[in-house]
């Protein structure tokens, strides 16, 4: 069965700004459409913020009204960052109609695990058939910041083909069916949560999980790996077209002037660039170099910075922001560094044997 809705992977909403505009008014059409996206989704509170300084105005006058109108406006811009990293309700319907993989062919059980904090989320398993599910790689499918994960099914259909792979496809807190809102430590926790449910069963080989993130799910990837709690619970590492950071990306799709901005400012961080350092799993960096929404450059800095001694990059010209997985050699990508980490753990079993023989021998001789 085709459903029109599944032919685009993940349409985040995004202005297109002409790239021959001089560099002054291609910034400052920038912070025109910031204003008025402000405006759209806090239009509430800044009429509440309005309406109250000029009683506060009425009442007090000079510079106590505004101090006020200060805090409130910079209240109203931390909290309203929510609005412009998270997408949860784009396409329309997002929160209500979530696609199962059934009508593409593959056969899915519906999870519902309980994050850190008791938020119960709506999760898809899609094993390969018995007895290939205990022996085959299972794939925690982190998404990205807009949609639901039956967005993503064509993408998970070529990974459940020709990777063979069980996928557990997460929707994170304020997403799909789940419960909760959006936040950055709640998605981390949401990631975690599906981590310690994979664990929990024992018809998957649980000594083979990848974390797979595209975009901000690449961020919620590299968080996981990179604390020492989760890093011995994953076997690998795949990250797709992600950030160095949100108040890098802020920089480029706002402005430079940003950089003078304070890191407490921004309510969202994910710090891909200084948590990567800290990730030793093997890592697959996957490149579209057609991105227009995150530069390739970033990738590239995450790759030099990544900490894994098993570490490779693949760079795919026509590669765009969401659907890079639809470039020839995408999947050989995968294949080919999954064979790379199963001759690396071959060749760590050799060493363990070898080192334990002589130890086997004195006991023997010592019987």
């Amino acid at each position: 069965m085709k459903n029109a809705s599944v032919e685009k992977e993940e349409k985040i909403p995004e202005v297109k700004i002409p790239m021959n505009l001089p560099v002054p008014v291609k910034y400052s059409l920038r912070v025109v459409v910031l204003i008025l996206l402000l405006l759209q989704k806090s239009w509430m509170s800044l009429t509440a913020t309005a309406v109250i300084f000029t009683v506060v105005h009425i009442v007090f006058g000079g510079w106590i009204s505004f101090l006020f109108l200060f805090l409130c406006i910079s209240s109203i811009l931390y909290y309203a960052e929510d609005g412009l990293l998270y997408y949860p309700d784009v396409p329309k319907n997002s929160r209500v109609v979530v696609l199962e993989p059934q009508y593409l062919g593959m056969p899915n059980e519906t999870v519902y695990i309980r994050s850190g904090d008791g938020t119960l989320l709506h999760c898809f398993l899609i094993r390969q058939p018995e007895p290939v599910c205990t022996q085959a790689p299972t794939i925690l499918f982190l998404h990205g910041n807009a949609g639901n994960i039956g967005n993503r099914l064509p993408n998970v259909l070529g990974l459940y083909k020709w990777l063979g792979a069980n996928i557990l496809l997460l929707e994170y807190r304020g997403f799909g069916l789940s419960e909760g809102k959006p936040s950055e430590n709640g998605f981390y926790e949401d990631a975690k949560a599906a981590l310690n449910y994979l664990h929990s069963r024992n018809d998957i080989n649980s000594k083979e999980i990848i974390l797979f993130g595209r975009s901000l799910g690449g961020a919620v990837a590299i968080d996981v790996a990179s604390c020492p709690d989760y890093s011995s619970k994953i076997w690998a590492v795949v990250v797709e077209n992600t950030f160095t950071s949100v108040p890098d990306m802020a920089k480029i799709l706002i402005g430079s002037f940003l950089r003078f901005l304070p890191l407490c400012c921004h309510k969202n961080k994910f710090m891909s660039y200084n948590k990567i350092l800290s990730t030793t799993a093997p890592c697959l960096f996957i490149s579209g170099l057609s991105d227009d929404l995150v530069p390739p450059s970033m990738m590239d800095s995450l790759f030099a910075r990544c900490g894994s001694s098993l570490k490779q990059k693949y760079a795919f010209p026509h590669g765009t922001h969401n659907e890079t997985w639809r470039c020839q050699g995408y999947f050989h990508a995968w294949t080919g560094f999954m064979l790379e980490i199963r001759k690396r753990d071959a060749v760590l079993a050799d060493q363990s044997t070898t080192r334990t023989q002589p130890m086997l021998h004195s006991v023997i001789n010592a019987v």
